[in-house]
């Protein structure tokens, strides 16, 4: 496990700066997700951390070392790409060997730690195939496996289930979380899906063109965001944004409510509305209603609605979750 302090770290590209000057402090054990929109800075910052991407100033330090000019081989972390990245003529067992025997280890100590990471991951009856008999989950597994070998002092994570199908997603965020629970190890994961941040990570790192814009625990940012962007990014659906004069009324340029914090009550409710579609996803409905009052809103519903496509109903919030923002878009508490 590994404390891990990034200090003024920032990155240039010619003229363009691609992550102004930032800090930001990850504890021993935590699993801390960057997520953000596409080009928010997110990979560009692990890369960097990795040792993988020179930084163009600050200071990285690991364990309370500075490590900022250390190669990447040499600051003991291990990375989980995208991509699997295996020797595709080498047996699952050679693939999570081969950086062990690069680095000079003995071979008994090499097999104790194939087995044990075997023994974590469910590989053990896989340790003689090739990449090309395994499914996708099991080939990520793998790749994970190789990464445990080395002990290292932390695990970076590049957006490492982007290629593999929802159900297999699922299933393999909670071998991850799993693994993070049986090794108790420092994990960074970087990702652009809000739904694998949120179950995820003990805090969430929000980037937008390189810039923190909030740093909590999943349910503080659920329930607090620090601005528009963090506020809409964060839950699924996406939050409601109403302007105009119903945001005017409450003191704000924005005011925003999640769906499920909307009621459907009757046609004089606070938001009259026409009902236009409705997704049924099995356990839950999504509503999606126009008001001529605060325009089109979206609505979160257990089970069946008990409205139609055309219905004139009334919309309305729960009191205590609207929230604030003003025309810079920061929440105003």
């Amino acid at each position: 496990m590994a404390q891990i302090k990034l200090a003024g770290i920032s990155k240039v590209f010619g003229k363009t700066t691609v992550i102004p000057p930032l800090d930001l402090e990850i504890a021993k054990g935590e699993f801390v997700v960057f997520v953000g929109p596409s080009g928010s800075g997110k990979s560009t910052l692990l890369r960097m951390i990795a040792g993988l991407e020179e930084g163009s100033g600050g200071r990285i330090s690991i364990e309370g070392k500075d490590v900022t000019a250390t190669p990447c081989g040499d600051r003991g972390l291990a990375m989980v790409f995208q991509s699997y990245a295996l020797y595709p003529h080498m047996t699952v067992k050679q693939n999570m060997a081969f950086p062990l025997e690069m680095a000079g280890e003995a071979k008994a100590s090499i097999d104790r730690r194939i087995e044990e990471a075997a023994h974590i991951l469910d590989l053990t009856r896989f340790l003689e195939r090739r990449p090309s008999q395994l499914s996708g989950g099991q080939r990520q597994r793998v790749a994970i496996g190789r990464a445990i070998v080395r002990n290292p002092t932390a695990f970076l994570f590049d957006e490492p289930l982007s290629n593999l199908d929802a159900a297999l997603r699922g299933s393999m965020r909670l071998e991850i979380m799993k693994l993070h629970q049986q090794l108790g190890a420092t994990m960074i994961y970087v990702t652009h899906d809000q739904v694998e941040a949120m179950t995820m990570a003990d805090r969430i790192v929000v980037l937008n063109h390189g810039k923190i814009e909030q740093v909590g625990t999943p349910q503080e940012l659920y329930e607090r965001p620090a601005n528009l962007l963090v506020a809409e990014f964060i839950g699924a659906p996406r939050m409601n944004r109403i302007e105009g004069e119903v945001a005017a009324a409450l003191g704000a340029a924005t005011i925003g409510v999640r769906p499920e914090h909307i009621r459907i009550v009757e046609e004089s409710g606070s938001w009259p509305a026409t009902v236009e579609l409705i997704e049924n996803l099995g356990a839950e409905s999504h509503v999606h209603a126009l008001s001529h009052v605060a325009g089109a809103l979206v609505v979160r519903l257990p089970g069946l609605p008990r409205v139609n496509v055309g219905d004139k109903i009334g919309l309305s919030p729960t009191e205590g979750f609207i929230h604030r923002f003003d025309r810079e878009g920061k929440a105003l508490r």
